[in-house]
């Protein structure tokens, strides 16, 4: 890496991880070529406009608790708008709305209204809850393992409240309803939504890495610039240069690092779809997430009424997400859903876009890992939410290991 002649890093892929691993190397005075295969820079988070609407790709939110974030990022800047500190849930008997009383005590009653939250429930939950919020995270980190379900049984939940509230909305927290994942990470999660608010940048989810990006240095990131392979002394453009470097740092998701780097231990995905609909009206008038209990959907929102940049008329953009891939039938399956969720006529929506996100979680059951070294070889890195945790502060953490083995090796 003495070799002026060489960047000092090549990064392949321009993700949270890829960007937070630049920014660091760069920070430290390194030269650093960050290679993006796409035409933009943000990997899973990214945004589209379409018919005059913001589209997401896929379900996203932003969470302010993460330290990662209120170390790199300007959350002002951002101009982020909330979603309402809790949620609704649509049951059998109707709608229950499960609010944080920490932050809404006004409406703290109506959990002890629903029909599933008792009060041994209540103080179960409040002593979980007080737990997660104040222990420091190291002990989190380092507590028991077990299946997130185990968890909340040995919590002293009641069953009852784990089918109608922890699975369904978990599900579309872990993009998995069997409640498999790592208790450790569940606590962290938990903790992170109590501690933290859950935003969404007026310009969309894009605006996070884009302002990642706009810190590096001047020409650090190529965009359009698929890589085929790794060479012995850097990396093999698709155009079939090759570019030398001191030290390879894969980025990509965890396929793709595959395929770049055989023989890499990679983690089973989960799967995600999310379908966009606009609406002459909003169907709900308030900025919270709509949890499907019999789990038709994972959740429902009204994007627009969290903020109105998503519209470009006026119109509201409603946003469902299912598991997994769906069918030939899944957008007819799913306008029927939501006239039932929301309780209007909804064929008069228009179908803006479907989004399936492969790869949009990795799988994280015990015994799992919080986070993996990121050297897998001689000057070879990898780095991704796939070894650390599925959320941005798994894929930001993970990108700043990379760095500090880099310059540790250097």
């Amino acid at each position: 890496m003495s070799d002026n002649s060489k960047p000092h890093a090549v990064i392949v892929g321009a993700g949270l991880a890829g960007l937070a691993c630049a920014s660091d190397l760069a920070a430290a005075g390194a030269t650093v070529t960050v290679l993006e295969a796409g035409d933009a820079v943000g990997g899973r988070m990214r945004t589209d406009r379409r018919a005059g609407f913001l589209l997401d790709r896929g379900f996203q939110v932003f969470n302010t608790s993460y330290p990662q974030v209120q170390r790199r990022l300007d959350l002002r800047a951002l101009q982020l708008c909330a979603f309402t500190p809790g949620m609704l849930l649509h049951t059998g008997q109707g709608r229950a709305r499960f609010a944080d009383p920490t932050r809404r005590p006004a409406q703290a009653a109506d959990i002890l209204l629903s029909q599933f939250v008792g009060p041994r429930d209540l103080a179960a939950l409040g002593v979980l809850s007080a737990r997660d919020m104040l222990l420091p995270a190291r002990l989190i980190k380092h507590g028991r393992e077990r299946t997130t379900i185990a968890a909340l049984a040995s919590a002293g939940i009641s069953r009852e409240l784990i089918e109608q509230f922890f699975r369904p909305f978990l599900a579309g927290v872990f993009l998995e309803d069997e409640l498999e994942t790592s208790s450790r990470f569940f606590h962290l999660v938990w903790r992170s939504m109590l501690r933290g608010t859950l935003c969404l940048p007026r310009r969309g989810i894009q605006a996070v890495p884009d302002q990642l990006a706009a810190a590096l240095p001047p020409g650090t990131i190529q965009t359009e610039a698929p890589v085929s392979g790794l060479t012995d002394d850097g990396v093999l453009l698709a155009d079939g240069n090759e570019l030398r470097a001191g030290a390879v740092v894969v980025a990509a998701g965890p396929a793709a690092a595959a395929q770049l780097l055989p023989g890499l231990d990679i983690p089973a995905t989960r799967i995600v779809t999310t379908l966009y609909h606009a609406a002459a009206v909003p169907p709900l008038a308030e900025p919270t997430l709509l949890v499907d209990t019999e789990r038709t959907i994972l959740h429902t929102s009204v994007l627009t009424e969290v903020t109105r940049g998503y519209s470009g008329d006026g119109r509201a953009l409603i946003s469902s997400s299912v598991l997994g891939e769906g069918g030939a039938d899944l957008e007819p399956t799913v306008r029927g859903r939501l006239a039932a969720l929301y309780e209007t006529e909804t064929a008069g929506w228009e179908h803006l876009a479907t989004y399936t996100v492969e790869g949009a979680l990795p799988a994280m059951v015990p015994p799992q890992s919080l986070s993996r070294p990121c050297r897998v070889g001689p000057r070879r890195y990898v780095c991704g939410d796939h070894r650390a945790t599925g959320s941005v502060q798994g894929a930001l953490a993970s990108g700043a290991r990379a760095a500090r083995e880099i310059l540790a090796d250097a």
